[in-house]
């Protein structure tokens, strides 16, 4: 059986492999302190769950979801971002459900990109930029973060022959996997590079209430970007709803209209009963506890960068998300260096897995218990550095 060329250019999916080596070592015994992927270890509020239990018991949810979601869903999202950021927007074209931010990302190049088309992706990054780009048949031109940038693109380093055949750009601010922040400086930047060049920015936000001091801007409070682009938030990170699979994409209608004509295509929407669970959460009603979750978050990466640094290793500290972004030492690889930490039992992803510039770097999940990281910390300490 031949795949196709598009399946045979996607590298392996980075936290495929690393769950097939984590079961391997789990079988044998092994107790695995499991840093490697960004699943929060809090459980969703306990008001959360009841309102779905309650929800789930209503028939009239108990039919197909329009794949565009609810209007009241549509309205709530539209009332937060006011709230939350200033930013205007229509519930009715500009904004629409998604079975999480993933699944956006991975089909609006679908929406905007032809058969040979340049898409910007970060790099490091988020891998489904770049998979969602070879889906499309788009080619990946890499935008490095470097930690002399703050972890932020040069636009201006573009050249213009490339930017001229670019259709999508993606961004991810607060980021995975740098933890780092983007500023309204930044984002003014890329509104001007993207309306020169025709550009559609696609800003990741997946992210945004994880921040530990300074609450992070959108990319659309910046004037002109509604023009341009759009904004994928979810509820995942926030409200500690992973499994839940809900989201949504914001911003420019047409762009929205897009995705939408992929969406009506290829899925379908989320069921009624998880949407109406997060207008409640979106209302505010579960502030309190994300304030916590967002202390602890600080507590956890405040804990692992000072003890990481005590043994020698060189950190950026984040100023949002619940990832370390840690330099590996010299002589080794990201893939070496992990292998080292997995002797150990504690699991770590390699940073060569989010692109060619992650290279040199490891990230760190603060998914677990300060128990758990202060283990990890004193397994780590048997390193000799």
């Amino acid at each position: 059986m031949e795949y196709s060329e598009r399946i045979r250019q996607l590298p392996r999916y980075l936290f495929a492999e690393l769950d097939r080596k984590k079961q391997a070592l789990r079988r044998e015994g092994k107790d695995l302190i499991d840093l490697s992927v960004g699943d929060p270890d809090w459980p969703t509020p306990e008001g959360i769950v009841e309102r779905m239990v309650e929800e789930v018991r209503r028939p009239e949810n108990h039919r197909y979801p329009d794949y565009e979601g609810l209007y009241a869903f549509r309205e709530a999202v539209a009332k937060w971002y006011m709230r939350r950021f200033g930013v205007e927007l229509d519930p009715a074209r500009e904004v629409m459900a998604l079975i999480g931010s993933k699944e956006g990302i991975a089909h609006i190049t679908l929406a905007f990109v032809d058969p040979g088309d340049i898409v910007l992706v970060p790099d490091p990054g988020y891998p489904v930029y770049k998979g969602s780009t070879i889906l499309a048949g788009g080619t990946v031109y890499p935008l490095p973060l470097r930690e002399e940038r703050q972890f932020m693109p040069d636009l201006a380093s573009v050249p213009p022959e490339v930017a001229k055949r670019a259709k999508v750009l993606f961004l991810n601010y607060p980021n995975n996997p740098t933890g780092a922040t983007a500023d309204q400086k930044f984002f003014e930047e890329v509104v001007e590079f993207a309306r020169q060049y025709k550009i559609v920015v696609c800003h990741d936000a997946a992210y945004s209430e994880l921040y530990f001091d300074s609450p992070t801007p959108s990319f659309l409070s910046v004037p002109g970007a509604k023009e341009i682009g759009v904004e994928f938030g979810s509820l995942s990170k926030t409200f500690r709803m992973t499994g839940w699979r809900i989201g949504f994409v914001v911003g420019n209608a047409e762009v929205v209209e897009g995705l939408g004509k992929v969406k009506t295509n290829v899925d379908s929407g989320v069921f009624n009963a998880i949407q109406r669970v997060a207008i409640w959460a979106l209302e505010g009603h579960v502030e309190e506890e994300v304030e916590l979750w967002r202390q602890e978050l600080k507590d956890r990466a405040n804990l692992m960068a000072q003890g990481l640094k005590e043994l020698g290793l060189e950190v950026n500290p984040p100023k949002a998300t619940f990832y370390l972004w840690v330099k590996v030492p010299k002589g080794l690889s990201s893939a070496e260096f992990a292998e080292k930490l997995l002797e150990l039992g504690v699991v770590v992803t390699p940073g060569a897995g989010f692109g060619i510039y992650g290279e040199g770097y490891i990230r760190m999940a603060l998914t677990v218990s300060k128990s758990r990281l202060e283990e990890a910390l004193e397994r780590l300490s048997a390193l000799k550095l």
